[in-house]
Protein backbone atom coordinates (compact mmCIF):
# COMPACT_ATOMS: atom_id res chain seq x y z
CA UNK A 1 0.00 0.00 0.00
CA UNK A 2 1.32 3.96 -1.11
CA UNK A 3 1.40 5.68 1.77
CA UNK A 4 1.10 9.53 0.88
CA UNK A 5 4.39 10.80 2.23
CA UNK A 6 5.41 7.67 -0.66
CA UNK A 7 3.58 9.24 -3.69
CA UNK A 8 4.34 11.97 -5.65
CA UNK A 9 2.82 15.26 -6.45
CA UNK A 10 1.48 15.06 -10.29
CA UNK A 11 1.16 18.71 -12.60
CA UNK A 12 -2.46 20.37 -11.42
CA UNK A 13 -4.28 22.34 -13.94
CA UNK A 14 -7.67 23.34 -13.60
CA UNK A 15 -9.28 19.99 -15.07
CA UNK A 16 -7.73 18.46 -11.85
CA UNK A 17 -10.64 16.93 -9.99
CA UNK A 18 -11.22 18.51 -6.35
CA UNK A 19 -11.38 16.01 -3.61
CA UNK A 20 -14.84 15.11 -2.19
CA UNK A 21 -15.46 15.85 1.60
CA UNK A 22 -15.23 11.72 2.17
CA UNK A 23 -12.12 11.64 0.14
CA UNK A 24 -10.55 14.40 2.26
CA UNK A 25 -11.49 13.31 5.52
CA UNK A 26 -9.97 9.89 4.83
CA UNK A 27 -6.82 11.57 3.45
CA UNK A 28 -7.06 13.46 7.19
CA UNK A 29 -6.76 10.17 8.66
CA UNK A 30 -3.62 9.49 7.14
CA UNK A 31 -1.85 12.72 8.48
CA UNK A 32 -0.84 14.30 12.15
CA UNK A 33 -3.46 17.05 13.32
CA UNK A 34 -3.86 18.67 10.25
CA UNK A 35 -6.91 20.80 9.88
CA UNK A 36 -9.99 21.27 7.60
CA UNK A 37 -10.66 24.96 7.27
CA UNK A 38 -14.44 25.60 7.11
CA UNK A 39 -15.23 25.63 3.53
CA UNK A 40 -13.48 22.53 2.47
CA UNK A 41 -10.81 24.02 0.90
CA UNK A 42 -7.49 24.33 2.81
CA UNK A 43 -5.81 22.42 5.61
CA UNK A 44 -3.14 24.24 7.64
CA UNK A 45 -1.26 22.86 10.78
CA UNK A 46 0.48 25.35 13.73
CA UNK A 47 4.11 24.31 14.13
CA UNK A 48 6.04 25.78 17.70
CA UNK A 49 9.91 26.17 17.87
CA UNK A 50 11.86 27.69 20.53
CA UNK A 51 12.99 30.45 18.28
CA UNK A 52 12.34 32.48 15.21
CA UNK A 53 15.74 31.16 13.90
CA UNK A 54 14.34 27.62 14.21
CA UNK A 55 10.66 28.02 12.88
CA UNK A 56 12.91 29.88 9.52
CA UNK A 57 15.38 26.33 9.56
CA UNK A 58 11.62 24.14 9.75
CA UNK A 59 10.07 26.50 6.91
CA UNK A 60 13.66 26.10 4.38
CA UNK A 61 13.02 22.38 4.79
CA UNK A 62 9.29 22.71 3.81
CA UNK A 63 10.71 24.98 1.18
CA UNK A 64 13.07 22.05 -0.29
CA UNK A 65 9.93 20.08 -0.50
CA UNK A 66 7.88 22.10 -2.46
CA UNK A 67 10.14 22.67 -4.90
CA UNK A 68 10.68 18.75 -5.75
CA UNK A 69 6.90 18.09 -5.53
CA UNK A 70 6.20 21.55 -7.95
CA UNK A 71 3.86 21.91 -5.14
CA UNK A 72 3.66 25.30 -2.77
CA UNK A 73 2.09 25.63 0.79
CA UNK A 74 0.80 29.61 1.67
CA UNK A 75 2.62 30.40 4.93
CA UNK A 76 2.96 32.53 8.09
CA UNK A 77 6.23 32.77 10.40
CA UNK A 78 6.87 34.27 13.55
CA UNK A 79 8.85 33.89 16.42
CA UNK A 80 8.51 30.86 17.84
CA UNK A 81 5.88 29.29 14.95
CA UNK A 82 5.60 28.70 11.90
CA UNK A 83 1.42 27.85 9.99
CA UNK A 84 1.55 25.89 6.70
CA UNK A 85 -1.73 26.20 4.64
CA UNK A 86 -1.87 24.03 1.98
CA UNK A 87 -4.49 23.65 -1.38
CA UNK A 88 -4.50 23.91 -4.89
CA UNK A 89 -4.52 27.07 -6.22
CA UNK A 90 -6.04 26.45 -9.75
CA UNK A 91 -8.80 24.43 -8.58
CA UNK A 92 -9.58 26.59 -5.06
CA UNK A 93 -10.06 23.14 -3.12
CA UNK A 94 -7.91 20.51 -2.23
CA UNK A 95 -6.19 17.81 -4.26
CA UNK A 96 -4.93 14.28 -3.39
CA UNK A 97 -1.28 16.92 -3.84
CA UNK A 98 -2.45 19.08 -0.73
CA UNK A 99 -2.63 15.52 1.21
CA UNK A 100 1.02 14.17 0.15
CA UNK A 101 2.45 17.31 0.57
CA UNK A 102 1.70 17.48 4.08
CA UNK A 103 2.56 14.02 4.54
CA UNK A 104 5.49 14.80 3.28
CA UNK A 105 5.82 17.53 5.87
CA UNK A 106 4.80 15.95 9.09
CA UNK A 107 7.64 13.03 8.04
CA UNK A 108 10.48 16.01 8.04
CA UNK A 109 8.91 16.57 11.69
CA UNK A 110 9.21 13.09 12.82
CA UNK A 111 12.95 13.30 11.52
CA UNK A 112 13.60 15.96 13.26
CA UNK A 113 12.75 15.48 16.65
Amino acid sequence: MKTLANQKCSACSGDTPKLSLNEINKSLLELEKWTLNSEAKMISKKFSFKSFKTALKFLNLIGEIAEQEKHHPDFSIGWGYCLIMIHTHSINGLSLNDFILAAKIDKITQQNQ
